[in-house]
C-alpha cells in the first residue's frame, strides 16, 4: 500500500472477537487469552478490572469461565488508564499514513522526537502532535522509535497489548523495515552485509561504536545511485541497535551525509544525518493483514541524490 493510497481516519476498533473452536472446547478464558491471544498476565489482570474487559456471548465473564465450541469471546485491547507522563500538545504537522483502531503509522518529519526530553524541552514530539489531534488522553506507544533527525515511517500502537505484540515481531519477517540513506562516497562492492557488533563509545555519553564485545548487529546495504561523491543506498537492518545504520556505514568508510556524530557536520549539504525510514512490511498483530507502506524520500535527501 503506497503512501498516497493509505487508509486514514478509520473508526475505533478496540476489541478482539474470537469464536471458540471444537478443539478449544473446555478451555478457560485465561487459557485462550494467554495461549491463543498472547495477553500478558499483567494485561489479563487489567482486563478483569474493566467493566467490559472480558465478555462471553455478550455477558461479563471471569478468567476461570469454561468456554465451549461456538462461544464468542470479546476482549478489550484499549488501555484503561491515562498516559503515565503528561503530554504537552503541539500543533505540529504529522502525516498519518495508515490507521485502524489498534495502531497507526506516521511519516515523522526531521527535527521531531518520539517523546519530550529534559535535554530538548522545546522540541516537537510525536506524542505532542498526537495529543493535539487526538486529545491529551490518547495513549501513545512507540514501536520503532526514530532518532530526532531521522524521517519516515514510524509505528504507534494504541494499547499496551498491541505494543507488546508488535515489539515481539520486530526484526522478524512479520516486521520488515527498509531505509534510504545518503552516504559519502560509493561503497564497494555495491551491495553487501555489515556484520559488526556495536557497543557504547566510552568517550561519549551518546555515541556508539563497533567493538568486539558489543551486541550483535547486522545490516544489509545496496547502492541505488551515485552523484557528485554521494550515494543513495538502501539499508535493511536485521537487528535494532542504537544508531546501528549510522555506525555501520561509518565503519566501512562511508558515513551518512550530515552525520555530525559519526561523520562530518555540513549544514550546507544537509542539516541532519541523511537517513529515512522508507518502507515497511508489517503483519498486523490482530487482524493478520499484511501492510505494505512507503513514505516518499524527503526533499533534503532527494536533491542530493535523486532516486533512479
Amino acid at each position: 500500500m503506497c503512501y498516497s493510497e493509505s487508509r486514514k481516519g478509520a473508526g475505533p476498533l478496540e476489541t478482539i472477537t474470537r469464536t471458540i473452536t471444537a478443539e478449544e472446547d473446555g478451555s478457560t478464558v485465561r487459557h485462550i487469552l494467554k495461549a491463543k491471544l498472547h495477553f500478558s498476565s499483567h494485561a489479563i489482570s487489567r482486563l478483569t478490572r474493566a467493566e467490559n474487559g472480558i465478555l462471553v456471548n455478550g455477558q461479563h465473564a471471569h478468567t476461570t469461565f469454561i468456554l465451549h465450541a461456538g462461544d464468542v469471546l470479546q476482549v478489550e485491547t484499549g488501555d484503561h488508564r491515562p498516559p503515565r507522563v503528561e503530554v504537552t500538545p503541539g500543533d505540529w504537522p504529522l502525516p498519518i499514513v495508515w490507521e485502524d483502531g489498534h495502531l497507526l503509522v506516521v511519516d515523522k518529519p526531521a527535527g521531531m522526537t518520539a517523546h519530550a526530553s529534559n535535554f530538548l524541552p522545546d522540541t516537537p514530539t510525536v506524542a505532542g502532535a498526537l495529543a493535539w489531534s487526538r486529545g491529551t488522553d490518547f495513549v501513545f506507544h512507540s514501536v520503532n522509535r526514530l532518532d530526532k533527525g531521522t524521517t519516515g515511517l514510524m509505528v504507534v500502537a494504541k494499547s499496551g497489548y498491541v505494543h507488546d505484540l508488535l515489539r515481539r515481531s520486530l526484526h522478524t519477517s512479520r516486521f520488515i523495515r527498509e531505509y534510504r540513506a545518503v552516504c559519502i562516497g560509493c561503497p564497494e562492492p555495491g551491495q553487501g552485509t555489515i556484520d559488526a557488533p556495536i557497543g557504547r563509545d566510552e568517550s561519549s555519553t551518546i555515541a556508539r561504536m563497533v567493538r568486539p564485545d558489543g551486541q550483535s548487529a547486522v545490516s544489509h546495504y545496496e547502492v541505488l545511485s551515485s552523484r557528485n561523491g554521494l550515494s543513495l543506498v538502501k539499508l535493511l537492518p536485521e537487528t535494532g541497535r542504537t544508531h546501528q545504520l549510522r555506525v555501520h556505514m561509518a565503519s566501512i568508510g562511508h558515513p551518512l551525509a550530515g552525520d555530525w556524530l559519526y561523520g562530518t557536520e555540513d549544514p550546507n549539504l544537509i542539516a541532519r544525518p541523511a537517513l529515512h525510514s522508507y518502507a515497511l512490511t508489517l503483519t498486523h498483530p490482530v487482524t493478520g493483514e499484511i501492510l505494505h507502506l512507503t513514505a516518499p524520500l524527503p526533499e533534503d535527501m532527494a536533491r542530493l541524490v535523486p532516486e533512479t
